[in-house]
């Protein structure tokens, strides 16, 4: 396939703020594209070269794309940057500047989308001495041989900003419309992706075998599944009633973890299915030691203070984040992972099985040692009891319980009430934290406007329409270096127009892509006429007194933001059950 007509789509994908529009100009795409080709196009969609559990980034900078332009067009450096000053694109730069280029290699030729995949996947893989020029010949020997519309996409991709707007449900949509005409296919092709979070391999899984290979899907360590997830009730008796008798389990405030066992090879991956493999150390280690040959489990890794016993909050866990000093981090602040749930082991998807089988399983297959231990859990049927342990764990600092049906699978990659969360909570304040995506920010009056920076966007997830729905203006719960630190990292993903996939009445000062999700605390969720989350006529819905309680999640994608669907059963949830009921 040429390149070309990969960029067409990619241009009327850019201007279209339509999710069916977006489908069927997918699918259209999707038709043209051959079985050994499939693959390398959902990647190039994705602006990528793997999934997102592959550590692989075709990552350059500004700078030296900017010498890549310059290299292709002929054109000076100075020229390029002041290009670039003016239009705050490079990819526009790249297509003004490559539209009248002065100079043209006698030896270009038509692009492939091949050809293309193979020369990012280069970029992204090259290391060593030299390696940052061979990335800028790489990229110019691409802009050299493409034309304007084919060029200001070539030069987005290694600055991973592609900004199409479409996000995974929309491109399962379009595999179901390209195969049967319709959506009707979508529930198996989810499926399959929720078993393996890799849209590439879903397709070509079902461009060379159909919808047959699509239903034989199955596990495979080394590929993440995609996590299931905790709807919320607001007591105890709530929780009782809906459930019966039912497995009570500690949540912990930690880092959520996919251990993935094949052999020797050991892989960790955080709930956004990222390869976190580098940062827990002892935790490879540990599970390396395990007799089983396979197996895929789930825990929540704490840090904690060896002499006092203390787990530390999320933030401190999330400190391994960085790549390096682990080592060090290891040392001072070790950690446990409570593990909770068996996927898979020794070739066997235990995903079909209900919970009370997979937890005794578990518990076969893992002995407590030094740094694996169970998820603490008590069965009961009696609301009293629940209550009791979730005080307990309250009192203990952690952040509240999961209750879990016994007999329910796991869902990967839903939200289902074969778990229900219960957290701890204050007066005048919601029942739990509400994860939004940032959208834009304002700039800020009075005192603040010297730090640039007054308050935040939020918008949550809108799971149906696959868009992001506006909630919030948040403009507390930072501290000052915190607002200048959010501004500048906003400021490297600003755009100049709202974003595609953002549903806003709303203006901010400035629009960001919808990229940082941040947990808010709140007094109430409110009816609004201002905001989109779940707007039915003229009123959605808003938070009252948001403030902001953690920093960028990095362990959440914007699609793992809290849902409209979530905050419209918070806000009836919160109009039947005094808020004084759940303290401690």
């Amino acid at each position: 396939m040429d390149f070309s007509i990969l960029a067409e789509a990619f241009e009327k994908l850019e201007v279209m703020d339509s999710r069916l529009a977006m489908t069927d100009i997918l699918a259209d795409l999707f038709k043209q594209v051959k079985n050994d080709e499939i693959k390398r196009v959902i990647y190039l969609l994705q602006g990528r070269v793997a999934p997102s559990f592959v550590p692989t980034e075709i990552g350059m900078g500004e700078k030296f794309v900017e010498q890549a332009i310059a290299l292709s067009s002929g054109y000076k450096m100075q020229e390029v940057e002041k290009k670039f000053r003016d239009m705050g694109d490079l990819g526009l730069v790249a297509e003004a500047l490559l539209s009248k280029k002065t100079q043209r290699s006698l030896f270009s030729k038509k692009l492939e989308v091949a050809e293309v995949y193979s020369v990012f996947y280069k970029i992204a893989t090259v290391a060593g001495a030299g390696s940052q020029d061979m990335k800028i010949k790489l990229l110019a020997q691409l802009l050299n041989n493409s034309g304007p519309k084919e060029a200001k996409f070539l030069a987005r991709i290694p600055l991973g900003m592609l900004r199409l707007g479409i996000g995974d449900p929309t491109i399962l949509d379009a595999f179901s419309v390209k195969m049967g005409g319709d959506k009707k296919l979508r529930e198996p092709l989810e499926r399959a992706y929720n078993l393996c979070s890799d849209l590439g391999e879903v397709a070509e899984v079902l461009w060379k075998c159909g919808m047959k290979g699509i239903m034989k899907f199955k596990i495979r360590p080394g590929s993440p599944i995609r996590p299931a997830l905790a709807e919320r009730l607001p007591s105890a008796e709530e929780i009782i009633e809906k459930l019966g008798k039912c497995a009570i389990e500690a949540k912990y405030d930690g880092f959520r973890i996919q251990a993935s066992k094949s052999g020797k090879n050991v892989q960790l991956f955080s709930r956004r299915q990222e390869n976190t493999t580098h940062m827990f150390p002892e935790i490879v280690r540990a599970i390396s030691e395990l007799p089983q040959k396979e197996m895929i489990i789930e825990g929540e890794a704490l840090s904690y203070n060896e002499h006092s016993g203390e787990y530390y909050p999320f933030q401190t866990t999330i400190q391994r984040k960085r790549k390096h000093d682990v080592g060090e981090m290891a040392k001072e602040f070790p950690l446990n992972l409570f593990v909770f749930d068996v996927l898979y082991a020794g070739g066997k998807d235990y995903t079909e099985e209900p919970f009370e089988k997979r937890r005794k399983i578990l518990e076969k297959m893992i002995k407590p040692g030094k740094v694996l231990k169970h998820s603490e859990m008590i069965i009961s049927d009696k609301a009293e009891e629940l209550d009791e342990f979730f005080h307990d764990c309250i009192s203990r600092g952690l952040e509240g319980i999961i209750a879990k049906d016994l007999h329910a699978p796991y869902v990967a990659g839903a939200r289902k009430f074969a778990w229900i969360k219960l957290k701890r909570s204050y007066k005048g304040e919601l029942s739990d934290t509400i994860d939004v995506v940032i959208v834009g920010y304002y700039k800020g009056a009075g005192i603040r406007a010297k730090f640039g920076f007054g308050g935040f966007l939020g918008a949550v997830y809108d799971e149906k329409e696959d868009m992001f729905k506006t909630i919030t203006k948040c403009g507390s719960g930072f501290t000052e270096e915190q607002m200048v630190k959010l501004r500048d990292i906003l400021d490297k993903i600003k755009l100049k127009n709202k974003p595609a996939r953002v549903d806003s009445l709303l203006e901010p000062h400035v629009w960001t892509e919808p990229k940082y999700v941040v947990s808010i605390m709140a007094d109430e969720i409110t009816e609004s006429p201002m905001h989109t989350a779940g707007r039915k006529k003229d009123t959605g819905y808003a938070l009252r007194f948001p403030r902001m309680v953690s920093w960028i999640r990095e362990d959440k994608k914007p699609e793992d933001a809290t849902t409209v669907e979530e905050i419209i059963k918070m806000y009836k949830q919160q109009k039947r059950v005094p808020l004084e009921d759940q303290l401690p």
